[in-house]
């Protein structure tokens, strides 16, 4: 094991207990009442803004009236993979519908400076066998990805037929028809016999509440819409040189800031870093790719590399087992592979091995704060930068130059925990701690809509199944599914993201089950010459009662971390957990699958055969 890390400090180092107790005061300091109501979505200017594409014009199109197969909402990764595998299933008569401006979802709005996958691109980017793409490194940047987006929408005939820059305001089933009309803000009326919701997991921006965010006279952008006549530099080359007189101020430490703040730091006149909880960074590994590699692979060799990945970020590696992706989200499996294997793989219940890795999860945070220590020259500012909770609690991320840019004299962290937040923004710029900070340009790097409500993610006013019923009604309490793709009352709807299902560690990995799955459901329907397909309540409630008995109680971890999308900034009832564990595991769950689909009876779901015609 190449890879591992000779600087991680030795348990007998650490006070476990004192550490447990300082993780829940630092989680006690930023625990807001509102919980995720304290970001809020776009209103005023700021809708306009976020509807605004600063990347394509928008082309003018006279409003469609049609009828097709399948209307994909979505044109990132869960849309393409829905399109690829409904290909598969033989069924072309499909169009992608997105408010941006092209393919890539998440990849097509982030383009701010250093945007990069922090996932090992060979593992996130799906069907690249199927293709023949090759990332050019570990971690691609995010134009890479958007044209391997654009590469697969072309291979696999979704680019012509996609709808761009068209927002879906309503989803509404015509029982009469049984079709599924979908209207947006350019006039469609496109009827649809199925409608894939894959608007994936990161697709709403959202802003935080910070009293006065209207009342400022400068420049404000979210990060997903980046705007390059402001700074200078582009997607490709970030060289943001008109910010060289400019103040700048940027509003969270996640994953985007992260890799964000270097390019602000090297050309702002002067940056200020708005910390309210730090990020669990290790250094970037990202080695371009070795073509004597690349030409050695064997077929099957990315499924291969998906499951040591999700063994390793998720689990724990088997007996022996290499660590095939050697970053910060395989560390702690790939140090107890080492511990166990010192002991010669003792039989120990999971239980056991549980309570080790806990105290591995101690060992590599702690090794974490170390590094920063090792970097950040100022003690106060090496201080707030620490972070002080679970591996798991936030986003683990890597980053080469984020601490060194606080050693730069332009470059102050502002940690505002204390008020759980920026305080409040005037017309000039913000205050922390009482002390107003003059600024030219505000940022917000406070990601997006993840584990909220299902109304604000989708943002869709209207979806209603049969007899008018609202799914956000169907929904109240969280979601009700079969196999976590599909629901009754909603014939033909599917639905693809972390939705009552096994979860993996790649979320590509996850979107192309589902994709197939659902594929296979709408293949089947054509194939049987069915007018209809819908779950029914008994198979969904059948389905719900396996997950309960097979679910992990994650609630005690959840309740313990720091506020973060992971748990819904605190809350504790989590409708929408974004991991939902599944005791049998991930391969289980997809065998469970297959099986299902071998099935002659197709249990849980009603065809419903067209009418004879006199």
């Amino acid at each position: 094991m190449t890879c591992l890390k000779t600087d991680v400090p030795a348990p007998e180092e650490l006070d476990i207990p004192a550490l447990k107790a300082k993780y829940l005061a630092e989680r006690d300091k930023r625990l807001r009442r509102e919980g995720g109501e304290q970001y809020v979505r776009p209103t005023g200017d700021f809708s306009d803004n976020y509807a605004h594409d600063p990347f394509t014009p928008v082309a003018e199109r006279a409003p469609l009236v049609e009828d097709i197969d399948v209307a994909i909402l979505g044109a990132g990764f869960s849309g393409i993979l829905a399109g690829y595998h409904l290909r598969q299933q033989g069924v072309t008569n499909v169009r992608n519908i997105d408010h941006a401006g092209g393919f890539g979802g998440v990849w097509y709005w982030n383009r701010y400076p250093g945007v990069q996958c922090d996932n090992d691109a060979y593992c996130y980017l799906p069907l690249l066998e199927e293709t023949g793409f090759m990332p050019s490194k570990k971690f691609s940047d995010g134009w890479e990805i958007q044209a391997y987006c654009q590469k697969m929408a072309e291979d696999f005939d979704l680019a012509d037929k996609a709808l761009f820059h068209t927002l879906v305001e309503g989803i509404t089933w015509d029982e009469g028809l049984k079709r599924w009309h979908v209207r947006t803000n350019r006039g469609d009326d496109i009827r649809a016999r199925f409608v894939v919701m894959a608007g994936g997991v990161m697709n709403m921006p959202k802003l935080p509440g910070i009293p006065g965010i209207h009342d400022f006279k400068g420049k404000m952008f979210h990060t997903s819409r980046w705007e390059h006549d402001f700074t200078g530099g582009s997607w490709t080359a970030p060289v943001l040189e008109k910010l060289k007189d400019k103040r700048v101020a940027i509003v969270g430490t996640g994953a985007t800031s992260v890799q964000a703040v270097p390019y602000l730091g090297k050309y702002a006149k002067q940056l200020y870093v708005l910390q309210r909880t730090p990020s669990n960074i290790d250094e970037r590994p990202n080695p371009p790719t070795d073509p004597d590699w690349a030409a050695s692979l064997q077929p099957g060799w990315q499924q291969e590399r998906m499951a040591n990945f999700h063994r390793g970020a998720q689990q724990f590696f088997l007996p022996g087992e290499p660590d095939q992706i050697c970053d910060i989200w395989t560390e702690i499996s790939r140090n107890l592979n080492l511990e166990l294997e010192a002991d010669g793989f003792p039989a120990l219940d999971i239980g056991q091995i549980m309570a080790r890795r806990d105290v591995v999860d101690f060992q590599v945070m702690e090794r974490l704060r170390r590094r920063v220590d090792a970097i950040v020259e100022d003690r106060e500012t090496a201080e707030s930068l620490k972070p002080w909770f679970r591996f798991m609690c936030k986003r683990p991320l890597s980053n080469n130059e984020y601490y060194p840019t606080f050693n730069q004299p332009n470059v102050t962290l502002i940690d505002v925990s204390s008020t759980q937040g920026v305080e409040r923004m005037t017309e000039k710029g913000f205050v922390a701690d009482g002390v107003e900070y003059e600024v030219d340009l505000m940022i917000f790097a406070s990601g997006f809509e993840v584990t909220s409500d299902l109304r604000r993610r989708w943002g869709i006013a209207t979806v209603e199944g049969e007899n008018g019923l609202s799914i956000y009604d169907h929904w109240e309490n969280g979601p009700a599914t079969l196999h976590g793709v599909t629901t009754d009352k909603f014939p033909g709807m599917f639905y693809m993201g972390y939705i009552q299902g096994a979860t993996n560690s790649s979320t590509t990995e996850q979107f192309g089950r589902q994709a197939e799955h659902l594929a296979f459901m709408i293949g089947e329907t054509i194939r049987r010459g069915a007018d209809k397909f819908c779950a029914t309540a008994e198979g969904v409630a059948g389905y719900v009662a396996h997950c309960r008995e097979n679910e992990v109680d994650m609630s005690e971890f959840q309740q313990g971390c720091t506020p973060s999308y992971f748990n819904n900034e605190g809350d504790k009832e989590l409708k929408w957990a974004l991991f939902k564990g599944y005791l049998p595991g991930w391969d289980a769950w997809r065998d469970m699958l297959a099986d299902w689909r071998k099935s002659p009876d197709l249990p849980g779901v009603a065809f419903e055969a067209r009418e004879a015609v006199n």
